[in-house]
């Protein structure tokens, strides 16, 4: 009976928690699924997550309580920065990019050595860690998202974990971890491996080789653990909030050294959100990713294998739709030349008539107002007033100068009119200013079958 119950819970884990899930999951869920009352202090005690509170609130206070007492040798010292790199990269090099993202796979002693590093920063199980991050990444910055940075950076970065949850996270599957022996291994045994991982082995090491079993305690087991979870909490609150969207800008990842500096490498978020399956954070190799250097080094002494990488292709794709983006809100702040279709058609001897009024030039099929421009232009008013009335279009390009794009953007300004029959067969492309020629489309004209995903002009609706 208890093989057929044991046998019976292995089927269950095996089966993904998302295969029947309905296809509009996350609405259905946020309207059907009331999450609980907000917190309030007078619940303090029914809403705090006290085990959390403990380990998280007690800890620091015990290592500050114990630095103040404790001499800090330099043996030590280097040992606990040892140490603090051992159990991050379980988290990072492990617990991230090997179990919840699949990034590169890992031989049974590397798995080993990272499970039990991930112990030893005592933030859950592989398959508890992985399972939350995955819905993470599934439902990014909604309610789902268990630790949604539109809460705010605290609660991104802690609260989350203070409080008990008022809704339930998003369903994410880890029944391939369920599968994996390493992953069992370590759930079964978790608790004493945290307690023998983060507090027996960094005392009893600086306690055998330079005798500081208490130096050893406090700064390689309770202050290092102090930084290893805050430096993996920056990666849930400051790597969403500080920085830059290179690649896209939907949600609130960010890139930025800084972050790097204190999460191992886990810095370059935006790129990470975008392509989770890469084993990479930073893809230049003067970006700080002591993480991505380990796998690699790992794969060189035969440890790991299959790294996987996104295509470069799709990634220059990423980094030129947000250039594109910038761009275009650049080009949205810039004043243009009015379409010509909204501009009157005007007939050749209207043109000359209404030249004796006011100095109207033609270039190019477009009438052109230059009464500001007169006494600015460089080459003396005189070229302008002499052709007032007239077709300028050969001298202007190149007959008496090859004026520069800026004269071209300039004069394209000063349109006031289109001449009805156009201009000369063979110069339609001289209508267009160089700044037009490469401007960014807008979305219904790349949907158009008639737009061009590189350029568009305004004045392509002109008579002929």
């Amino acid at each position: 009976m208890a093989s057929e119950k044991k046998r019976a819970g292995a089927r269950a884990d095996d089966t993904p928690a998302d295969l029947n899930i309905p296809d509009n999951y996350v609405q259905h869920t946020l309207k059907t699924v009331k999450p609980l009352p907000p917190f309030q202090w007078e619940n303090m005690r029914d809403d705090l997550n006290w085990l959390n509170v403990a380990i998280l609130c007690v800890t620091p206070f015990l290592g500050l309580l114990g630095a103040y007492f404790t001499k800090l040798r330099w043996e030590t010292f280097l040992f606990s920065i040892f140490y603090y790199f051992y159990t991050g990269l379980g988290i990072t090099a492990g617990y991230h990019r090997l179990w919840a993202h699949r990034s590169y796979n890992a031989s049974l002693p590397l798995q080993y050595f990272l499970a039990i590093a991930g112990a030893g920063a005592v933030e859950g199980s592989i398959k508890w860690w992985s399972r939350g991050h995955r819905a993470h990444h599934r439902y990014t910055d909604t309610d789902l998202d268990p630790y949604n940075a539109h809460k705010g950076f605290f609660y991104s970065h802690i609260g989350w974990m203070l409080l008990k949850p008022r809704r339930k996270p998003g369903v994410a599957d880890v029944s391939d971890l369920s599968k994996n022996p390493v992953v069992r291994w370590q759930h079964k045994h978790y608790i004493p491996m945290i307690l023998i991982v983060s507090f027996v082995i960094p005392t009893v090491i600086p306690w055998l080789l330079w005798n500081d079993a208490r130096g050893g305690y406090v700064y390689a087991g309770v202050l290092r653990l102090c930084f290893v979870h805050h430096s993996t909490f920056c990666v849930n609150s400051l790597a969403h909030w500080l920085g830059e969207t290179p690649f896209d800008d939907k949600h609130t990842p960010r890139d930025h050294f800084a972050t790097a500096l204190v999460t191992i490498g886990e810095g370059y978020h935006n790129f990470h959100h975008q392509f989770p399956m890469d084993y990479r954070n930073a893809i230049k190799w003067y970006q700080y990713d002591p993480t991505k250097w380990f796998i690699r080094a790992c794969q060189k002494l035969g440890l790991a294998s299959h790294l996987k990488v996104f295509p470069e292709n799709e990634v220059r794709k990423g980094q030129l739709t947000m250039e594109l983006k910038k761009l275009k809100e650049t080009q949205e702040r810039l004043a243009w030349p009015t379409n010509s279709d909204d501009l009157p058609v005007i007939s050749w001897e209207s043109y000359q008539e209404q030249a004796t009024k006011r100095p109207l030039i033609l270039i190019s099929g477009f009438i052109h107002d230059v009464s500001s421009f007169i006494d600015e232009h460089p080459g003396g008013p005189h070229l302008l007033v002499k052709m007032i009335g007239k077709d300028a279009t050969t001298a202007f390009f190149g007959g008496v100068y090859d004026h520069s794009n800026a004269a071209h953007n300039l004069l394209a300004m000063k349109r006031v009119g289109v001449l009805h029959g156009g201009m000369r067969q063979g110069l339609e492309d001289k209508s267009i200013p160089p700044s037009q020629r490469l401007k960014i489309a807008r979305y219904n004209e790349l949907s158009s079958p008639y737009g061009s995903s590189t350029a568009y002009s305004d004045g392509e609706g002109m008579l002929s």
